[in-house]
């Protein structure tokens, strides 16, 4: 296997821990919320401002990243990430508990721009961009996935506070990293430096970039949605950590194999026919849910499943769309497709969380799957 090929591996590997992080909250909030004495409106709030801090960020630092091809986001974000996320469950009150979510937040918006680049850049050398990106997407999703199982085993049989031995995992990778991640300026030369202003303003009034990042909003409004507000359904029908974070393991690892089968189904029923699909299978799927949950639970579980594999298939598709699309900007457009629409939805998930308080998560949910049938209108100008 060439370097490039193995740097490819060693970022999705990176792409896997990094996500086990960003994912051990939330299965755990709910506990966390009801040791600090905090409600479901104030608990949404406080992953807003995480994922405001994962995400919105992240075109800024791309920006930076593709104009010195160093790796230093690469690394300090995964040890940012390993050191302070978990920490979260020791907080002492709720302001603790925000400066410890903010400062490992930050180090997964270091991450991921900088690191979907340079699996741009490695994989365009071997001309295998679409399944190196899919792969490295859906190592993320896993990583995601595992992140609540994890979390959930650890509050089980161990309890919150032995949660920071998780970072010895990111703190040895990241070191292992420095190693066999190749430096960029070894085989690619330093780019003409682009200023903030025309960067962003080039991104920002391409029409398909918009239209682009709008799509990959409405995906990330159910994943992130679904994620943040069934804990707490599932918390107040009794269900244990164990079970809440098997449920959320299951459907981010079903979100990652579709990333990983994307590029093979978009061969097989073209781009925009996958693009369809994706944004429109969600609404039912949602609808059967919420009239399955409470008397039939395990096949309300798998119907879970199914949201998390369909609603993740376009991912990986939309990714290298933007990155084809401004081939000088890979790691901006990265923090722009990955960043920047969690970080829309972040902000929206603070109203969504006092909304679903008062007229029910599952109902809530109902009508944030609509919006992603109707974006599909946008798919026709890509």
């Amino acid at each position: 296997m060439n370097r490039n090929k193995m740097a490819v591996k060693w970022l999705s590997a990176g792409h896997f821990v990094n996500d086990i992080y960003t994912g051990i909250l939330n299965p755990i909030m709910p506990f966390i919320a009801a040791k600090l004495g905090i409600t479901l409106a104030i608990a949404t709030v406080v992953i807003s401002i995480s994922n405001i801090f994962s995400s919105l960020l992240q075109p800024i630092f791309g920006f930076f990243a593709d104009n010195m091809l160093k790796r230093v986001f690469i690394f300090w974000g995964l040890i940012l990430s390993s050191v302070f996320i978990p920490l979260t469950p020791l907080s002492k009150n709720v302001y603790f508990l925000i400066l410890f979510m903010i400062l490992g937040s930050i180090g997964s918006s270091f991450y991921h721009p900088q690191a979907s680049g340079f699996v741009n850049r490695f994989a365009t050398i071997n001309n295998t961009c679409a399944d190196d990106m899919g792969f490295f997407i859906s190592m993320g999703s896993i990583g995601y996935s595992f992140g609540p199982l994890i979390a959930a085993t650890v509050t089980q049989y161990l309890g919150m506070g032995h949660m920071p031995i998780l970072s010895i995992i990111g703190l040895s990778l990241a070191l292992t990293m420095f190693v066999f991640v190749p430096k960029l300026s070894n085989i690619e030369k330093k780019p003409e430096y682009k200023t903030f202003k025309e960067t962003f303003y080039t991104i920002l009034t391409n029409k398909k970039m918009n239209y682009l990042m709008i799509i990959s909003m409405m995906k990330v409004l159910v994943t992130t949605s679904c994620c943040t507000l069934l804990p707490f359904l599932w918390k107040d029908m009794g269900y244990s950590p164990f079970y809440i974070g098997i449920a959320l393991f299951l459907f981010i690892i079903a979100g990652g194999f579709g990333s990983l089968c994307s590029h093979k189904i978009e061969l097989l029923l073209g781009t925009k026919q996958l693009l369809y699909f994706s944004m429109t299978a969600t609404l039912p799927l949602i609808i059967l849910f919420s009239l399955t949950y409470i008397h039939h639970p395990i096949f309300s579980i798998i119907t879970f499943v199914i949201i998390g594999f369909t609603t993740m298939l376009a991912q990986p598709v939309t990714m290298v769309m933007g990155q084809t699309l401004l081939p000088k900007y890979k790691s901006v457009v990265a923090g722009f497709m990955n960043g920047f629409a969690w970080g829309v939805v972040a902000i929206a998930l603070s109203l969504i969380g006092v909304t679903a308080q008062h007229y029910g998560i599952t109902n809530v949910l109902i009508i944030l799957a609509i919006f992603p049938v109707i974006s599909t209108i946008l798919i026709k100008y890509l």
